[in-house]
């Protein structure tokens, strides 16, 4: 039915798609210490613009069991409360991908460690590589009054 010439084409097609699959889906195990070297090279304090008109992403929760936590940073935050904020991020699709945070709170700054990393039941499983904006709210130990927010990453 096909000729040899038909063969061939599809042959290298198959394995162009084979390949390309391959690169996309990456491995999923965290290897630690790489991780942690090349984000304690390039960890640099940003300072994120305020949003005044509230949240503008999907809701997400802090989640401590996700897995090869990295982290990220966020775009811009809100003053919810006296003494709450939300920030506003990039991260994969939810139902693969989780965020958790620590922050840091000095007289003049609120420094936001913001950590994303795929869910312990998505793990091994295949996901759509899609940006979500996602927004955390985060409640903080004293009011920001005029303190700075600065993402960690």
């Amino acid at each position: 039915m096909y000729g040899t010439r038909g063969r061939r084409l599809i042959a290298a097609t198959a394995a162009t798609l084979i390949g390309l699959t391959i690169s996309a889906c990456g491995s999923t195990e965290s290897t630690g210490d790489q991780s942690k070297t090349s984000a304690a090279a390039t960890s640099t304090k940003t300072t994120p613009t305020e949003a005044p008109n509230g949240q503008i992403g999907r809701a997400f929760t802090p989640d401590p069991s996700i897995v090869g936590p990295h982290g990220i940073s966020f775009d811009s935050w809100t003053r919810l409360a006296p003494d709450k904020i939300a920030v506003n991020f990039q991260t994969g699709s939810p139902e693969c991908y989780g965020v958790d945070v620590s922050v840091t709170e000095t007289s003049s700054t609120v420094t936001v460690d913001l950590k994303s990393g795929t869910l312990p039941d998505a793990v091994g499983k295949m996901c759509t590589m899609i940006a979500v904006f996602g927004t955390l709210e985060i409640q903080l130990k004293t009011p920001l009054g005029d303190r700075k927010v600065l993402s960690a990453n």
